[in-house]
């Protein structure tokens, strides 16, 4: 395990590009992930906080807790759980940029049981009491999955919970059995994706998550899909980013911004289409 390096170029090549250019299509907490819309006409921001008491909500959080959070983002997640759950929370991420981010809003809200860390979770080896991981899953890559589900099984304790939130793919004997049909165009986005939007990107099988998991120590409580809500989040932020296309241009270039709606209409699409799915696991030791 200490040989296992983070991705760091591939995740701020991405996360990196701009916080302004993300303000322009994400809700103000700065969500970069599937929202949950129960009920279903609520708006993005309160989606977003709605799908972050849902995984918080599974991980049987007491006061007093240390909860790691892998792959914090600009710390959403973290920072509710700090505010509203009485844990104590530790944040992981490969960005600079939301590493500062983080750093900004523990200072302003002046929260003295949060902590942001620019680590990747092969650095990190203090014990904790619950782990949520939301959006970070797909950087990992399918060799370092064994490593990730024994690490996280070796930091928790005995009755230890975690909350791991993914995105989905498919086998193309899978879509066969679903008849969901694969085009050309449909391999031309996914090779588009890996290229240009997540380098090093890769996406778990549901049966790859929970086998895994189960070799490491890990049983499956529960599997949740969320495969209509993220469709939903897609379109908010798609017509969000058209709405700013000027500033968005003037802030990168007319590339990037046709790169980004490129990318978002077209998970929009699959995500209806059922090439792609997305998933909240609950594991338990």
């Amino acid at each position: 395990m200490a040989a296992l390096k983070p991705f760091y170029e591939d995740v701020q090549s991405h996360y990196d590009l701009s916080d302004e250019f993300y303000r322009l299509f994400l809700d103000p907490s700065m969500t970069y992930s599937c929202a949950y819309f129960d009920p279903p006409d609520l708006p993005l921001e309160q989606a977003q906080l709605a799908k972050i008491d849902l995984a918080l909500g599974k991980l049987d959080l007491q006061p007093g807790m240390l909860l790691l959070d892998i792959g914090c983002g600009w710390g959403a997640t973290m920072l509710r759980a700090a505010e509203c759950y009485g844990v104590r929370v530790i944040g992981l991420t490969l960005s600079r940029n939301q590493r500062d981010h983080v750093v900004g809003q523990i200072e302003r809200r002046g929260l003295e049981n949060a902590e942001v860390r620019l680590q990747g979770w092969e650095e990190f080896d203090d014990d904790v009491d619950a782990i949520v991981s939301i959006g970070a899953f797909e950087h990992f890559r399918h060799e370092r999955y064994s490593d990730f589900f024994e690490k996280c099984r070796r930091i928790l304790p005995e009755e230890g919970r975690m909350l791991l939130h993914t995105i989905i793919g498919h086998s193309l004997n899978d879509m066969r059995r679903m008849n969901i049909p694969v085009t050309r165009e449909d391999a031309l986005f996914h090779i588009f994706v890996k290229r240009e939007i997540f380098p090093g990107g890769q996406l778990p099988q549901a049966a790859e998550v929970t086998r895994l998991a189960g070799r490491a120590g890990f049983g499956t409580e529960r599997i949740q899909p969320l495969q209509s809500h993220y469709a939903r989040t897609l379109d908010l932020w798609a017509e969000a980013l058209m709405a700013h296309r000027d500033e968005a241009v003037r802030m990168t270039s007319e590339q990037v911004y046709d790169r980004y709606m490129r990318y978002l209409t077209g998970c929009a699409a699959r995500f209806r289409s059922g090439h792609l799915d997305v998933m909240q696991f609950t594991l338990t030791t």
